[in-house]
């Protein structure tokens, strides 16, 4: 038995400083229920996700997911917990959870909303009983408190919480046969493996009383992972519960920490009040440096913040962008997309200059990483587009931030080491040909964002030269040629020089006249891929473009009728015998659906850029862009994951939502288009 000190008395919460969303439960499905997900997240890449009431429905759901090695490294520390009332000798249930062949218990029928602000928030009315109990994630630990505020009860009652621990790797599932040893330290409870140097779970609930009582439980469904063609049935272990007697309205607090045994005496002295004044702190600092009244785009900065983690480097702690939740870490060519959209348009300046300066550090050959390990801080460079996005990063850092010292100090040598590699060639065949163009990979390589590949087969082969890569080479060719205007006439020259090869080229290689849009590859052999591809709208949204203005009109024009979706734009046109309108079944099934049909909300930061361009941003053209982007808008509100924006839909209707349930260069985008529209 350990008992600890009374609970916290009723806080005062500045938590509906910027709420997010309030949904009403009142009507709603089980399984409409368990589609709609939410997501808390900190500094370190750790975080806290389930479904609107409170089942989780995948692998990557939890109270806790920390890291050991921040963002990466990944555990699903506490799962879930049964929570229950005792009154009258009835057993009143809060939680739910899924079975094989049902819901039990089913809490969910007596949640009145479920709200999201700097936590997360299920309000509760059962049998006279009054309270909610909401979430809240330390921002900068791996570090979890749930408060159960009882307001009204109509008589003396008990509330018993028994905690269900995963401790593992969060792509795997935990079976049985795992050792799992617990042992109670003063008023803590510490939660390990029975393996050498093996991580902590620590619990800690001031003025419960614990009870041992260690189980297992079997046979956890997860519906998301089921029909997604994984293993979908998971084993939880159990110490025991918590107690509390409740005889007024109070609030009870429940702790978790994922770290060593050294942070128990941090777990047992932290309050709520605490916690909340560093979240409410935090978020105060980011809705000061967005410069808008905007109330949607003041949302979309907080989502935003989801994505933007701490790495550890040479450096130091610095910033970078996590791609997606629940499973991509740090992407550079989604950092790169996304970094104008999240840290630039937010006004997070520091932010956005520590994750171009890490990325910089971190190039090798003329290459910037693509990608950072699960595990480790190994540097992937299987890209074609990262480098060029980074470049185009930077322009855009400089023209918005005009911090020239960061920029000539810390970049430019980069972006020139870029162009010179490319030109002459790196990795993976990549190098400019004798007409000025890059040309990229192999068969066997994927290296640009339509990168789908099972048991070696190539879906999207795209090797050689592609529509986009070569728009974006185009534009950091101009970019850097007028950069050098007033500093280095030779050097502006010989990029204007460069960039006019390529334009002459471009429009010759890659315009079909005949079908009125661009190829979207050109192989090795010269053959092109005539594919109705959204890639295009790249060479019409960049800053420059190789594009005649005609040309551009009917670039937008056929983007517009073949592939914009109220949710972004098809990777595919639905002509195309090979298009895929649903993104669905085992993994084989959903990579070959990826990029042949399947909807991408970033694109539609692009499109929209494109489509204002080709309109000279009258006022027609924002207010007929604004309806764009409206149910992108409300699917943040309220859809899939509360206050984010999934990474794809379905190409065909009702365009469900799939993949990652929130993506930050679908937050980004979304911000930078609204921001364009606004001017």
């Amino acid at each position: 038995m350990l008992k600890a000190a009374m609970p916290t008395l009723l806080t005062k919460s500045k938590s509906g400083a910027n709420q997010i969303a309030s949904i009403s439960m009142h009507g709603k499905k089980l399984d409409e229920l368990l589609n709609k997900e939410w997501l808390l997240a900190n500094t370190r890449g750790g975080y806290s996700s389930s479904t609107v009431i409170g089942c989780n429905a995948r692998r990557y759901h939890g109270l806790l997911i920390g890291t050991l090695n921040p963002p990466a490294d990944r555990i699903m520390a506490l799962s879930n917990i049964l929570e229950s009332i005792i009154s009258q000798g009835k057993v009143l249930n809060l939680s739910t959870f899924e079975f094989i062949d049902k819901c039990n218990p089913s809490g969910f029928n007596e949640i009145t909303t479920f709200r999201r602000d700097l936590g997360v928030h299920f309000n509760y009315q059962i049998d006279g009983f009054e309270l909610t109990r909401s979430i809240y994630l330390a921002r900068n630990k791996d570090l979890v408190l749930v408060r159960y505020k009882f307001i009204k009860i109509p008589g003396p009652c008990e509330l018993v919480l028994r905690p269900f621990v995963g401790l593992r790797d969060f792509h795997s599932l935990q079976k049985s046969h795992a050792r799992l040893c617990l042992a109670e330290v003063d008023d803590c409870l510490h939660i390990r493996h029975d393996v050498p140097q093996s991580c902590e779970l620590l619990l800690n609930s001031p003025g419960m009383v614990f009870e041992k009582d260690i189980q297992w439980w079997f046979s956890f469904l997860y519906r998301q992972d089921r029909d997604r063609g994984q293993d979908f049935l998971e084993d939880l272990w159990t110490p025991g519960f918590y107690k509390y007697s409740v005889n007024e309205p109070c609030e009870v607090i429940f702790k978790a920490c994922l770290s060593s045994a050294d942070d128990a005496k941090m777990l047992s002295e932290i309050t709520l009040q605490e916690l909340l004044d560093e979240l409410s702190d935090a978020e105060q600092d980011i809705l000061s440096k967005i410069k808008t009244k905007d109330k949607t785009l003041k949302k979309l900065a907080a989502g935003a913040d989801q994505f933007i983690c701490r790495r550890k480097s040479k450096q130091g702690q610095r910033a970078t962008i996590l791609a997606g939740y629940p499973w991509f870490f740090d992407w550079g060519r989604d950092a790169f997309i996304s970094l104008p959209g999240l840290l630039l348009q937010t006004g997070r300046f520091e932010d956005a200059k520590s994750v171009l300066t890490t990325f910089a550090a971190a190039s090798d050959e003329g290459m910037i990483p693509n990608r950072f390990d699960d595990y480790s801080d190994t540097a992937h460079f299987n890209s074609v587009d990262a480098s060029l996005w980074f470049i185009d990063a930077a322009f855009q850092y400089l023209k918005i931030t005009n911090d020239s010292d960061t920029f000539n100090n810390h970049l430019l040598e980069t972006i020139c080491r870029i162009i010179d590699s490319y030109q002459k060639g790196t990795r993976f065949e990549i190098h400019a040909d004798s007409d000025g163009l890059i040309t990229a990979g192999n068969e066997q390589t994927q290296l640009t964002w339509m990168d789908a590949k099972f048991d070696g087969v190539v879906f999207t082969p795209r090797y050689g030269k592609a529509v986009e890569v070569n728009a974006l080479w185009y534009n950091a060719l101009c970019s850097l040629g007028k950069f050098y205007e007033r500093l280095d006439e030779n050097k502006s020259r010989h990029f204007k020089l460069m960039s006019e090869e390529v334009k002459e080229n471009y429009r010759r290689l890659f315009w079909n006249e005949q079908l009125g849009y661009l190829n979207d590859c050109v192989y090795p052999d010269s053959k092109p891929d005539t594919s109705c591809r959204p890639n295009q709208i790249f060479a019409v949204s960049l800053d420059f473009s190789p594009l005649s203005a005609e040309q551009q009109q009917k670039v937008v024009a056929v983007v517009q009728q073949k592939l914009l979706t109220p949710y972004g734009l098809r990777s595919l046109s639905p002509d195309d015998p090979r298009y895929i309108g649903k993104c669905i079944g085992s993994q084989k099934e959903r990579d070959r659906s990826y990029h042949q049909g399947t909807v991408w909300a970033y694109l539609i930061g692009h499109f929209v850029q494109a489509y204002l361009k080709v309109n000279d941003f009258s006022m027609p053209s924002r207010l007929t862009a604004q309806q764009f982007l409206e149910p992108l808008v409300k699917h943040f509100n309220d859809d899939a994951c509360i206050g984010s924006v999934s990474e794809i839909f379905d190409g065909d209707l009702p365009h469900e939502p799939r993949g990652c349930f929130a993506q930050a260069w679908s937050v980004a985008e979304l911000i930078r288009a609204l921001m364009l529209i606004k001017g």
